[in-house]
């Protein structure tokens, strides 16, 4: 009876040792198709730029490039994440959203440049969107480097500012008594709203956009400032206290640093509102920029430059974006182990 169930038991262990690698076998595969088909989205755009005839004259070569640049971006990226347990993971983790992507181009340039379904001007295919971007390279390129320049003056002065603005409320009586009152009303106003009056106080209009980005991004800076001020926990200042700190170590060593998380989230509302206050600021007055640009191309109707400038501010804000998570990252580096 014994040797049967040890039989039995032998028989299970081996239908269950088959079943499971069955199932990493196919895991596996699913595994490498997955990565896979990011390849064959874009080859897929790819193919249908080059077989099918289009409907519009558009210069075809930079979005072609582009699209073959892609396909080999992918089909290389395949060997290299093998070499990393956490690039093959990552690698799967953003397969679904590249895949989208390629399709998604691939029926965009269906729909406009090859059948014409989405007529010029309003709707512009790919292609041209590419060939807009190589033709205005360097005007592009300009606006760029103007608009992040004045984005990161005004957005580094308006941090300052509300930092400091947010620790004297929260830290002082009488500076939240007289200022947080005033910080409620204004906080509330788009600072787009205030262009007229940024134009009379500051004649330039490069000055006055700066003014701007600083209005908004000092307000909601300073507002989460303070309650991440007032959020610290008492038991930190009396240890602090007990060791004998006084008041300009209790600011700097225990307030801020305890109130950095709720710092970064009031850099985090005002970077968004940042980027429409600067796109606003220089379709008024500016001679360069991407808001400028876009006012301008939409000005001669030529909506495939007020998609690329679109796109090409779409890139720089979330590379400024993740910048700012870097820095955050490394200034809370202390939580990584309290948050699971």
């Amino acid at each position: 009876m014994s040797l049967a169930g040890g039989k039995l038991n032998g028989s299970k262990l081996t239908t269950q040792a088959a079943a499971s690698k069955a199932t990493r076998g196919r895991s596996v595969l699913h595994q490498g198709l997955l990565t896979t088909l990011p390849v064959l989205s874009f080859g897929l755009a790819l193919a249908l730029s080059l077989t099918l005839p289009g409907q519009q004259e558009v210069v075809l070569l930079p979005y072609r490039l582009l699209l073959l640049a892609l396909t080999i971006v992918f089909a290389l990226r395949i060997p290299a994440a093998r070499f990393s347990s956490a690039r093959w993971r990552k690698a799967q983790q953003d397969s679904p959203f590249y895949i989208a992507a390629g399709l998604l181009v691939a029926l965009w340039d269906l729909l406009t440049t090859k059948l014409n379904v989405l007529p010029l001007p309003f709707v512009p295919g790919p292609a041209q969107i590419a060939g807009v971007m190589v033709e205005d390279a360097e005007t592009l390129l300009l606006s760029t480097l103007y608009s992040l320049r004045l984005l990161v003056i005004g957005f580094l002065i308006g941090s300052f500012c509300g930092i400091v603005l947010g620790v004297l409320i929260g830290w002082y009586r009488k500076w939240r008594y007289w200022l947080f009152p005033f910080i409620k009303f204004m906080g509330v106003v788009p600072a787009t709203a205030l262009i007229p009056i940024a134009m009379i106080l500051v004649p330039s209009s490069f000055y006055a956009g700066v003014l701007l980005i600083v209005i908004a991004v000092c307000f909601p800076v300073a507002f989460m400032t303070s309650n991440g001020i007032e959020g610290v926990q008492n038991t930190y200042f009396e240890a602090a206290r007990t060791l004998g700190a006084d008041e300009r170590y209790l600011i700097f060593k225990v307030a801020i640093p305890g109130a950095m998380p709720a710092i970064f989230s009031g850099i985090y509302t005002a970077t968004g509102i940042s980027f429409a206050t600067l796109v606003v600021s220089e379709m008024i007055g500016a001679r360069a920029g991407l808001g400028w640009y876009i006012n301008w191309a939409k000005g001669w109707s030529n909506y495939a430059k007020v998609y690329a400038s679109i796109i090409i501010m779409a890139i720089t804000f979330s590379i400024v974006m993740a910048v700012i998570f870097r820095i955050r990252d490394r200034v809370l580096k202390w939580q990584k182990g309290l948050v699971k």
